[in-house]
C-alpha cells in the first residue's frame, strides 16, 4: 500500500553497502521529469552518484559527513541548468537570455519541483530519504566535484536507500491556521503567535532541546544555535559567488 503524502518523515540512517537496483532508479528518475515545469524547459540536471562510486567519497563531507550523507545507497543532486536550453537556443540560432536572477528562480523551482517527485515515488516505493540543506552551503565545492558547467548550480540533494531502522514517529507541524490565508495576506497578532507554536514549545522535544542547549525557549535555539546570523550571512555570500562563478548573474558583474 502506498503511505499517504502526509506520513511523509525524514531518514537519516540506510543499510549501507546495500544498492538500489537500476530499473527501482530509473523509475524514480522518470517520477521526478514529469514534474511541472516553467515553459516545459526543463531547467534542471539530476546527479546520480551511487554509494560505490568514488565521488560519494567526494560528496560525504560537502554534506558535514552527516550519517544520511555517508550511509545512503545514492546522493542525487538535483541542479537548476540553464546550460542545457542555452546551448539548444544558440544551435538553432536563438539568442538566449537566462543568465539573470528571474531564471535562476525558474530554474530553482523546477529543481524542487522535481526534487519533491522523486522523493514522493520512492518512499512510494518502500525507500527512505532525507533533503540535504548543505547543498547551498557548500556548493563551490560540489560544483568542482561534479564538473558541473556554467549555467548549473546545485539547488538540493536528497540522500535516498533503504532505512536501516524503523521510521521515525511523524515530526510534528505547525497547524493548517498558521500557515493558511484566505483571499488576502492575514497578518499575525502577538495572540496568534502564542497560539500557533504553543503545541511545539509545550512538547517533550523542546523540552530537552532548551536543557542541553541551556536556553531559556526554542526561539533562541534557532537563532543562536542552529541558524545564527553569523553563519546565514557567510553561507549566503558563499552562494552568491556561486552563482555569479556560474553566469547565473551577468547583470550584475556588467553593473560592477
Amino acid at each position: 500500500m502506498i503511505p499517504p503524502i502526509r506520513d511523509h518523515r525524514s531518514v537519516r540512517n540506510f543499510q549501507p553497502g546495500r544498492p538500489i537496483p537500476d530499473p527501482l532508479m530509473d523509475e524514480l528518475l522518470a517520477a521526478a521529469v514529469r514534474a511541472s515545469t516553467v515553459g516545459n524547459m526543463q531547467l534542471y540536471s539530476i546527479v546520480v552518484t551511487e554509494a560505490a562510486s568514488p565521488v560519494f567519497g567526494e560528496l560525504g563531507p560537502c554534506h558535514f559527513s552527516q550519517p544520511a550523507a555517508v550511509s545512503a545507497s545514492a546522493l542525487v543532486t538535483f541542479c537548476a541548468d540553464v546550460h542545457r536550453f542555452s546551448q539548444w537556443c544558440r544551435q538553432r540560432g536563438a539568442e538566449p537570455g537566462y543568465d539573470n536572477l528571474q531564471w535562476f528562480l525558474n530554474a530553482a523551482i523546477d529543481t524542487l519541483l522535481a526534487s519533491q517527485n522523486f522523493a514522493l515515488e520512492a518512499e512510494a516505493n518502500g525507500l527512505g530519504i532525507c533533503f540535504l540543506g548543505t547543498t547551498t552551503y557548500c556548493a563551490a565545492n560540489i560544483v568542482r566535484i561534479l564538473h558541473l558547467p556554467k549555467g548549473v548550480v546545485p539547488v538540493t540533494t536528497v540522500a535516498v536507500g533503504y532505512p536501516a531502522e524503523p521510521l521515525p514517529p511523524l515530526t510534528d507541524r505547525l497547524p493548517l491556521e498558521a500557515v493558511v490565508h484566505r483571499d488576502t495576506y492575514r497578518d499575525y497578532t502577538p495572540e496568534t503567535i502564542d497560539r500557533i507554536w504553543a503545541a511545539r514549545e509545550a512538547s517533550d522535544e523542546t523540552a530537552e532541546l532548551l536543557r542541553v542547549n541551556e536556553l531559556p525557549n526554542l526561539a533562541r535555539v534557532f537563532t543562536d544555535r542552529r541558524y545564527p546570523k553569523a553563519d546565514n550571512l557567510h553561507f549566503s555570500r558563499a552562494y552568491f559567488d556561486v552563482l555569479r562563478e556560474q553566469g547565473m548573474f551577468e547583470f550584475a558583474l556588467a553593473e560592477e
